[in-house]
């Protein structure tokens, strides 16, 4: 079984159009796995059934009660967060300021203060409408952890693929270069970037390869909307040969990607004999054994 990760550095690169026209081309072998937890869309394209859903727990809060409290405010002088305060004569927590140390859980004389697990969003195992596996997530609002709930997005669709017996989990990671990314490239085999030929996605480019080379991971490159600035089109490729990344593709910018995004679709359902060629190239590239 192997990992192939799409990242881009930076959003808006066209990421996700790359992951969906992908997994149009390799659907009857693999398993989708949506790990961009804080704006996951791969299901606005796949319509999937959600046919199982976990709850996710990760992190605590604290929690005053308040027949137990005798509001001798020891709490809210330690608490370097400034997230007790009084209101109505009662100390309260408030949630979104509280950071789960659990200091104020240590001094309180009366252990009216307890640190429940909290419930920071769901997963989903779903049969998409082409008919392959999709795992993908939603992060609470105002939600910690998602690097931990990208691992558990990743262990459901190794669980998933081996049940299958497929040969490929297929990951849409997180922009930038955070925990959601490092918990994405975690165990993966193959990294394939997304960029655009703008000065700000060649800086974000550089910066996740070099998270990427850290993990020691063959990775390759597709440019998307390449014609949009040929001069920084030549500084990417020029930075791909000096680092050993491979150029999958250079892709045009074409109305096709707002149409598809527009109507829900994959690429290649937009326009099978122009994209399918290209993208069963990008598949081949990616999915071969590397030595």
């Amino acid at each position: 079984m192997r990992e192939i990760v799409v990242i881009s550095g930076k959003g808006g690169t066209g990421k996700t159009s790359v992951v969906s026209a992908l997994a149009y081309v390799a659907q009857k072998n693999l398993v989708l796995a949506d790990c961009d937890v804080d704006a996951a869309d791969l299901h606005l394209i796949f319509e999937p059934d959600l046919a199982e859903t976990e709850d996710f727990f990760s992190g605590v809060k604290a929690v005053i009660d308040p027949a137990s409290c005798t509001n001798c405010g020891i709490c809210a002088s330690h608490c370097r967060f400034d997230a007790i305060r009084v209101e109505s004569g009662q100390h309260k927590v408030m949630s979104l300021d509280c950071e789960g140390c659990g200091y104020c859980y240590e001094l309180c004389p009366t252990q009216a203060i307890s640190l429940p697990q909290q419930l920071v969003g769901q997963c989903y195992r779903s049969r998409t409408r082409m008919g392959f596996s999709l795992v993908h997530a939603k992060l609470g609002i105002g939600a910690d952890n998602s690097g931990k709930l990208v691992a558990r997005v990743k262990d459901l669709a190794r669980k998933q693929a081996k049940t299958e017996k497929q040969d490929f989990i297929l990951i849409d990671g997180s922009p930038g270069i955070g925990c959601p990314v490092i918990a994405s490239l975690s165990g993966a085999d193959q990294v394939l970037f997304v960029t655009e030929p703008s000065l700000s996605a060649l800086s974000d480019l550089k910066r996740v390869w070099e998270l990427t080379d850290k993990f020691q991971i063959p990775a390759q490159c597709v440019i998307n909307k390449a014609d949009i600035n040929p001069a920084v089109t030549e500084e990417i490729k020029l930075f791909l040969a000096s680092q050993g990344i491979a150029l999958a593709a250079e892709i045009p910018y074409d109305g096709d990607f707002h149409t598809a995004i527009a109507e829900g679709k994959s690429l290649i359902e937009i326009n099978q004999s122009k994209w399918s060629p290209v993208f069963e190239n990008i598949w081949t590239a990616c999915s071969q054994e590397k030595s």
